[in-house]
């Protein structure tokens, strides 16, 4: 499958960097709230081994996204396009992801540079986000959200986990490609994480080959999350290094094409070795 600006994937693991440009997130916020600690970061993740930069304005983690009050546009872009446009000007050797569920932000990060738009909402929450991609030429990340961004139930029903995820992915296709977004150009998240529990986040990694039979690319982000933390004693973000590698091995043992992770040069060397299984490896190498 022909996808835009991602080269090798397909023929091995591509590890994206996370880099949050907000004073919230869960694992990181805060750190990189300025422009020159965020360019710094994101310069060593790619030093690092990072394939792709993720960068997103807005915090997801459940303590914001849950409050009901979006952060407005033009904040959410003050904080990432100058961010993008200094990347951009160091001539950076990799594709900037733009982590938004808005197609104002979406189209300002990619007139800055962005070549490729990551909607957690998975179209939901603004369908003409696909627009945007497709006006650009750039591919977009469908994650799936058991709901609208910030009105997520508490504990959401699912008839059948992987099902009802196929189903809204083929539900949210359909809308992508009504605004000229070509099939090629999509990329599926299953959203671990996001309204499931951490039983159906294990799940969800157990029969990830189902989503994969859908035949799109798949990307996971599992790193540092609770549901990780939940079977290590419930250890704080910064201590799930380990448990994060464990469930990026195990994602692209199931299909995972890419790997979004906040622990860029561990993370790289534990795909290189799991690719060395899944797409094998030189006698003399």
């Amino acid at each position: 499958m022909h996808m835009p600006s991602l080269s090798g994937l397909g023929k091995r693991t591509l590890v994206m960097g996370i880099l949050n440009v907000t004073p919230d997130s869960f694992s990181d916020g805060g750190k990189y709230f300025d422009v020159e600690s965020a360019l710094s970061h994101a310069l060593q993740m790619v030093e690092d081994g990072a394939d792709i930069i993720d960068i997103g304005g807005e915090s997801t983690r459940p303590a914001t996204f849950c409050d009901q009050a979006p952060l407005p546009e033009d904040d959410e872009i003050a904080r990432v396009r100058p961010v993008i446009e200094r990347l951009c000007a160091q001539r950076a050797t990799v594709p900037i992801s733009i982590d938004t569920y808005k197609a104002r932000v979406a189209q300002e990060a990619v007139s800055a540079g962005a070549g490729i738009v990551n909607d957690i909402s998975g179209l939901t929450y603004d369908p003409s986000n696909a627009g945007v991609a497709a006006n650009a030429g750039v591919p977009l990340v469908l994650m799936h959200l058991p709901g609208q961004p910030r009105n997520l139930p508490a504990k959401p029903h699912y008839n059948d986990l992987i099902g009802d995820i196929k189903a809204f992915f083929e539900r949210q296709i359909a809308v992508a490609e009504s605004f000229g977004l070509h099939a090629s150009s999509i990329i599926l998240d299953p959203g671990v994480g996001f309204g499931k529990s951490a039983a159906q986040n294990f799940e969800i990694l157990r029969r990830l080959p189902e989503l994969k039979a859908m035949g799109f690319p798949l990307l996971l982000g599992t790193s540092r999350k609770r549901f990780i933390g939940s079977v290590l004693g419930d250890v704080p973000p910064s201590d799930r290094v380990e448990g994060t590698a464990a469930t990026v091995a195990i994602s692209i043992l199931g299909g995972a094409d890419i790997v979004r992770v906040h622990d860029v040069k561990e993370m790289a060397r534990v795909a290189k070795v799991s690719d060395a299984v899944v797409y094998g490896i030189a006698d003399d190498a």
